[in-house]
């Protein structure tokens, strides 16, 4: 029972992170049918920024807003200079161009810092706390609720304010946004702002847990994006429980039968929600996209 309930603790942890990035494909996908593949270097450059501006002397609390303001402004560089020129294009094409982006901010990063493996003090120290024989970082609760509270952030945002319907409304028919006065450029670049201000949250939450270094991006975007399929692909609510419950069968996997196999539970969700269920757990099964 302590075993399982360990396994728990540690999958809630890493599936809270999984969330976090669901959201922000969740948030971009909603705004313009794309999938942003460089979501899981916002991540890396949240904590890679808050690592080295906290090491040059700047307040944590400090360092960790300058990182998720920085990071939110690479993504509006990235929504204007490669995403908007690029309207026009399919759907597949504007997806490459994420990749690319995803390739370019992780030789950048590579540059301008290192290659090395950082971390910054945790937010309530590194004493565990004990619960029914297991253990949790008090950090670890900052990860949880952190993916909560962006959650119910967003549901208040989409559902009770007019910016928030604006997004929504610019995803069910850009020309129709257009023509009621809606500003959709606008909404994208406010989009993948937010987007990559959320990636850099979840990077300044994790890191004093997993660490950061400048390649860590590609896992979480993978892992990130088969959490969102499997609660169904522009779904908050979604994107959290299938964040969490990619967390928890990684944990399991690697708890019951071998860490080896861990990496592997993505892959195989991905596939089984293509065969399965490809609208995923929350999807709307009247919407089609590419």
């Amino acid at each position: 029972m302590d075993a399982l309930l360990q396994f728990i603790f540690s999958g809630m942890t890493v599936g809270a992170v999984y969330a976090l990035v669901a959201l922000g494909f969740t948030i971009i996908y909603n705004a313009s049918d794309v999938v942003n593949f460089a979501q899981g270097e916002f991540v890396m450059l949240g904590g890679m920024i808050t690592v080295f501006t906290y090491m040059a002397g700047v307040p944590l609390p400090l360092a960790a807003v300058l990182a998720i303001v920085a990071t939110a402004a690479v993504g509006v560089a990235l929504n204007k200079l490669a995403i908007e020129p690029a309207r026009g294009a399919p759907v597949v094409s504007l997806i490459i161009i994420t990749i690319g982006a995803s390739i370019l901010i992780r030789g950048a990063a590579q540059l301008i810092f290192d290659k090395q493996l950082h971390r910054f003090p945790a937010f309530s120290g590194d004493a565990p706390l004990r619960v029914m024989g297991a253990t949790i970082l008090p950090q670890s609760l900052w990860v949880i609720g952190g993916a909560i509270l962006v959650f119910v952030g967003l549901w208040l945002f989409f559902t009770r304010t007019l910016t928030g319907k604006a997004v929504l409304a610019t995803a069910n028919n850009r020309v129709a946004a257009q023509l009621v006065g809606i500003n959709t450029n606008w909404v994208m670049t406010l989009s993948f702002g937010l987007s990559a201000a959320i990636g850099a949250f979840a990077g300044v939450l994790v890191t004093p847990i997993t660490l950061v270094s400048y390649d860590i991006g590609v896992g979480l975007a993978l892992k990130g994006f088969a959490g969102a399929m499997l609660g169904g692909m522009g779904n908050p609510k979604g994107a959290l429980v299938g964040g969490l419950l990619l967390g928890l069968l990684e944990a399991m996997t690697a708890g019951y039968l071998s860490s080896q196999y861990k990496d592997a539970v993505a892959f195989i969700v991905i596939l089984a929600v293509l065969f399965v269920m490809p609208h995923g757990l929350f999807g709307s099964k009247s919407v089609e996209r590419v």
